[in-house]
């Protein structure tokens, strides 16, 4: 595998590959990776005869009282980590190189309504900062497809309607949620749980399971199973932000009328935030 640092040393990589017929694969990471990214870059692997993964923590989706400056950043390990997954280009730019005006002043992608509801609602700007560095990304390394796991299932959504959108030629594939023996979603923000939190951290997983139990037996009063939810998880030590039986087409409130559903939900542990999902078809 090879580490490439700035934009114009990967164009041209890229296009010689390009130029040769490959098919190029992209994985977007903002590194300190586990088993889940890992994951996406077999399917990349399975996908393209080329696969690119890129590194960068993006200060433009963190908010102004975030994890940024703690954010692991891990890239020796992470090197390795791809290396034996077969990743055959690694893009590693510094903050100047993705936004040489600085961030003040950059242009912006705004991808209204999808954004701004759940995690856009608790993180204001967040989707707006993913949904620029990711075009950026893309127009650098211009993949034939790209993946992105599950887990963010609002930025899937999110990157998938600017794809949408803007006429990107790039397929979005979803790759599906890896987790711990304990059902908890595998998340570089797993880290910040202590012992005791992460013993505490898989019942928000099993909460949704428990909610579509009761909808697969016939409950339809979303919005009391929601609240019911939320008070389970308050019990078990969490701190709520949301939790919603949703459309899974927009991530709007569903209702009894609706056949593919996505319960996503976020809550606070400690010093974690910690989101997932799960799909339900009635």
């Amino acid at each position: 595998m090879k580490t490439i640092h700035s934009i114009a040393e990967l164009r041209e990589t890229l296009g010689a590959e390009r130029r040769a017929g490959k098919r190029i694969g992209f994985v977007p990471t903002m590194g300190n990776l586990h088993t889940g990214h890992i994951q996406l870059i077999h399917q990349a692997n399975n996908n393209a005869d080329i696969t690119v993964a890129s590194i960068f923590v993006n200060p433009l989706q963190f908010g102004e009282n975030e994890d940024l400056d703690a954010y692991p950043r891990t890239l020796e390990a992470d090197q390795e980590k791809l290396e034996l997954a077969n990743c055959d280009y690694l893009f590693a730019p510094t903050i100047k190189e993705i936004y040489p005006n600085g961030q003040v002043i950059q242009t912006q992608i705004e991808v209204p309504g999808i954004s701004d509801m759940h995690c856009g609602a608790t993180r204001p700007g967040h989707f707006r900062g993913v949904a620029t560095v990711v075009c950026k990304l893309f127009g650098i390394v211009q993949p034939d497809v790209a993946i992105f796991g599950e887990k963010d299932f609002q930025q899937l959504l999110v990157i998938r309607r600017m794809a949408e959108d803007l006429f990107l030629p790039v397929e979005i594939q979803g790759s599906p949620i890896v987790r711990a023996q304990s059902n908890l979603a595998l998340s570089s923000r797993n880290a910040y749980l202590t012992a005791e939190e992460l013993a505490i951290a898989p019942i928000l997983n099993q909460t949704i399971r428990t909610t579509i139990d009761q909808i697969a037996a016939g409950r339809r009063d979303y919005l009391t199973l929601q609240e019911e939810a939320q008070v389970a998880l308050e019990q078990a030590g969490f701190k709520r932000d949301y939790y919603c039986i949703s459309k899974r087409d927009n991530l709007h409130q569903a209702d009894s009328n609706d056949t593919e559903l996505v319960l996503i939900a976020a809550a606070y542990l400690g010093k974690a935030r910690l989101i997932d999902n799960m799909m339900l078809d009635l």
